[in-house]
């Protein structure tokens, strides 16, 4: 009779718990699910940081466009760069200072891509110019790599499509 309730218990205490090789075939399963994740998430995650850097370089050229209505020109490396978007820069002449009506950029908005290297603004020599449709300024990312002029950077504006308006975001 001690026998028997012996062999009940160790029947019991067998069929309660998990063997070893159902725990290790749901860690195989639960790793898979993550490896197919990231497979799927990844690409997302770089079309979205591309995708964000294109909507502040188009929230950047807003502000460039409204700064010039006010001031009546772009503003110059002297004057801050695209920091004048957020800081009324010192002028030489009073009056163009009375005309700055910023901040033209949300207070707080980093001047950064996604990548956060800092965006770059350079002022576009009219008077070398041929063409009469490139803008005035150049503004671009130097893209997750961080070095200029390779393939990944991410431009407001492509030299090769001159003859497209200055408004229309390209190379998305």
């Amino acid at each position: 009779m001690r026998l028997h309730g012996l062999a009940r218990r160790l029947s019991a205490s067998r069929s309660s718990g998990f063997t070893l090789i159902e725990v290790l075939l749901v860690i195989v399963i639960i790793l898979m699910l993550a490896g197919a994740l990231v497979v799927f998430v990844l690409p997302q995650r770089k079309g979205a940081e591309r995708n964000t850097t294109m909507l502040l370089l188009t929230q950047v050229q807003a502000a460039l466009d409204t700064y010039r209505l006010n001031v009546g020109q772009y503003p110059t490396e002297d004057q801050g760069g695209l920091g004048a978007l957020l800081v009324k820069p010192t002028f030489e002449n009073e009056r163009m200072g009375e005309k700055w009506q910023g901040p033209y950029l949300k207070p707080g908005t980093r001047i950064e891509d996604a990548w956060g290297n800092p965006l770059r603004y350079e002022l576009v020599d009219k008077t070398l110019a041929t063409d009469t449709a490139t803008p005035d300024y150049k503004l671009y990312s130097i893209g997750p790599d961080g070095q200029p002029d390779t393939e990944d950077d991410v431009k407001l504006y492509d030299e090769s499509e001159s003859n497209q308006d200055s408004t229309t975001v390209l190379n998305p």
